[in-house]
């Protein structure tokens, strides 16, 4: 391999041409090409919203460059077929780039494993650049491949990863892992450095359990164990936090576990399993991008297996492909299971090469702001009514509950984009609204970052409860999806959701424009909220408080509000083991 198209970490920043936020033009072209085959898509970096890498294009042709070695009579390199059949590809991607008009500058060519290993890799090279004009494939040595992909492919879909978590790339001709936690400096380098790469992908393995005779396949595989074993056990020496979790895990603390980020297309297609079997069922959301699953349901191979195995219809986010290749999904599952006893939840990330150099190209103030804050922007005119109204928001939840662990709107950082909600579509009728909130959420900013299963659906149902939840039986359904999407996560999670947005509908009756005054907000309007334990085995009571200032008062129909928000609480689809009760006040 030539080290001018080979990029490592020392030579990274050399390689890697960086954003600017004054080039004129902000699309840049990007190839991945993987072993089980190659990606192109066109993203726009163009300010402000430059963190949420807005996709413009994207397709992928059908070419497994690992097939094509393995098949090849040395075993070792392309066939002329794939090299013509590659090349000519890539020259198609080219033009596709210049018709939407992206610099040559901005067009990238990625290659990982297959193209390492091809002894003919060279010839390859040439044939690219003579179809595309001079395009340089970039041959991402594997410290940079877990860089793009397990780490920052995956971190590019997320707020942040406090407390860290292990990170797990997938494709055809390897698998990677690593440990990332974004409150350290210079994380994604020290992640990219610590990761490890086995050459067990997909496609690699699926071949040796079609092809090798039994005590093959079983040496392999027992290698493949041994390992994930040793990555991990490399892991925790070199990362304390790791450490830390395991040996409080051994003490017997049931709460040390390791949560999991998962990428690649072979990881991805065990996410598109597990939501095909998921007891949420038909799944609300359609994407495995930020579909997570607790450690009892992940584990369940035998099950996942039998079902690929047994079901004779079309799994959604299943290609033919990866369920023939879906037992060696499962037997990396099973190594990596097997290596860490303590594992917690698994969240399945869309990421991959593609977003990762993206996210690399961009400055560290921009690659670690939060996107969520960028999907909802405040400008510095809303800045104080909408802090005002988030506080009042926050003030309507009973003390203590920031802290138990229940998702909410505010946890997940979802204030703003509620806020910005509240007096949205005020025109159209409760019913319009409450079906608009719910299909807006489960499909809004499709790929997104920060936009997790989670996130979406306690933004939704906080959204549909903001118009009283008046429900036509198909959206009843859909409600109820995602009202268990949010409580796979907490029990509680839906009803605090649904809780807030109610609260919201109180400050849009009160309010029927968003006041530019903050004070003006603060002074009308104060929520106060305790939870009254049950008795005899009654129903727990969360009674809100309502003040509001006198002034108001007299223009507004305060019992006819109380009445609305406890109704809201009953309703069939919102009725939760919680009593709501509400009780308006004058304030003096």
């Amino acid at each position: 391999m030539d080290p001018a198209n080979l990029i490592t970490l020392d030579n990274l920043s050399e390689q890697l041409p960086q954003w600017r936020p004054d080039d004129e033009n902000h699309l840049h072209a990007v190839v991945d090409m993987g072993s089980n085959g190659i990606r192109f898509s066109i993203s726009s970096l163009a300010p402000p919203k430059t963190r949420l890498l807005m996709p413009v294009y994207t397709t992928r042709a059908a070419i497994s460059l690992y097939d094509a070695l393995a098949s090849s009579p040395s075993g070792h390199d392309f066939p002329q077929a794939t090299i013509e059949a590659v090349s000519s590809t890539l020259a198609r991607f080219r033009q596709l780039a210049l018709m939407h008009r992206v610099p040559p500058a901005n067009m990238a060519i990625l290659a990982t494993e297959a193209m390492r290993r091809a002894a003919n890799a060279a010839q390859m090279l040439d044939a690219i650049a003579a179809a595309t004009d001079g395009l340089r494939v970039q041959v991402l040595d594997p410290p940079v491949e877990t860089l793009f992909g397990a780490v920052m492919g995956s971190r590019s879909g997320l707020v942040d990863v406090r407390g860290g978590a292990l990170f797990l790339d997938l494709g055809g001709g390897s698998v990677q892992m690593t440990w990332v936690d974004t409150d350290g400096d210079l994380y994604e380098m020290d992640a990219a450095a610590a990761g490890e790469s086995l050459p067990y992908g997909a496609a690699r393995l699926m071949r040796i359990l079609d092809e090798e005779p039994d005590e093959v396949q079983d040496k392999e595989i027992g290698k493949l164990h041994g390992g994930i074993r040793q990555i991990y056990a490399n892991l925790g020496a070199k990362f304390p936090a790791l450490q830390a979790i395991n040996n409080a895990h051994e003490r017997g603390d049931e709460g040390a576990v390791v949560n999991v980020y998962m990428c690649g297309g072979g990881f991805r297609g065990y996410g598109s399993m597990l939501m095909h079997n998921d007891a949420i069922s038909p799944y609300p959301l359609s994407s495995t991008n930020g579909y997570s699953a607790p450690c009892r349901f992940f584990c369940q191979t035998a099950e996942m297996s039998r079902v690929n195995e047994e079901y004779d219809g079309k799994i959604f986010g299943l290609s033919k492909r990866r369920r023939r290749q879906f037992p060696a999904i499962v037997a990396v599952i099973d190594a990596f299971v097997a290596a860490v006893p303590n594992l917690g939840r698994v969240t399945f990330c869309g990421g991959s090469n593609r977003q990762g150099v993206l996210m690399m190209k961009l400055p560290l103030h921009i690659r670690e702001s939060n996107p969520l804050d960028v999907l909802s922007p405040v400008s510095q005119a809303e800045r104080k009514p909408f802090d005002a109204a988030l506080h009042l928001l926050s003030a309507a939840l009973p003390a203590g509950l920031a802290s138990s662990g229940v998702p909410t709107i505010f946890s997940l950082g979802l204030g703003p984009l509620l806020v910005r909600e509240i007096w949205d579509r005020a025109g159209h009728g409760a019913d319009a609204n409450s079906a608009f909130a719910l299909h807006t959420s489960i499909v809004r900013d499709s790929e997104s970052p920060g936009l997790t299963h989670l996130v979406r659906a306690v933004l939704g149902l906080s959204a549909c409860a903001r118009w009283a939840c008046h429900l036509c039986p198909a959206d009843a359904r859909l409600f109820q999806g995602l009202r268990r999407v949010a409580d796979s996560h907490h029990e509680d999670a839906s009803f605090w959701a649904i809780y807030v947005g109610a609260v919201s509908s109180i400050l849009a009756s009160l309010f029927p424009v968003m006041p530019q005054d903050a004070r003006h907000l603060l002074d009308t309007v104060r929520f106060d909220t305790h939870r009254v334990p049950g008795n005899k085995g009654k129903r727990d009571k969360i009674v809100l408080k309502i003040g509001v200032a006198s002034a108001c008062a007299e223009f507004v129909d305060t019992e006819g509000l109380a009445d609305s928000f406890e109704s809201t609480m009953s309703r069939k689809e919102t009725r939760h083991t919680f009593k709501v009760i509400a009780q308006f006040a004058a304030l003096s």
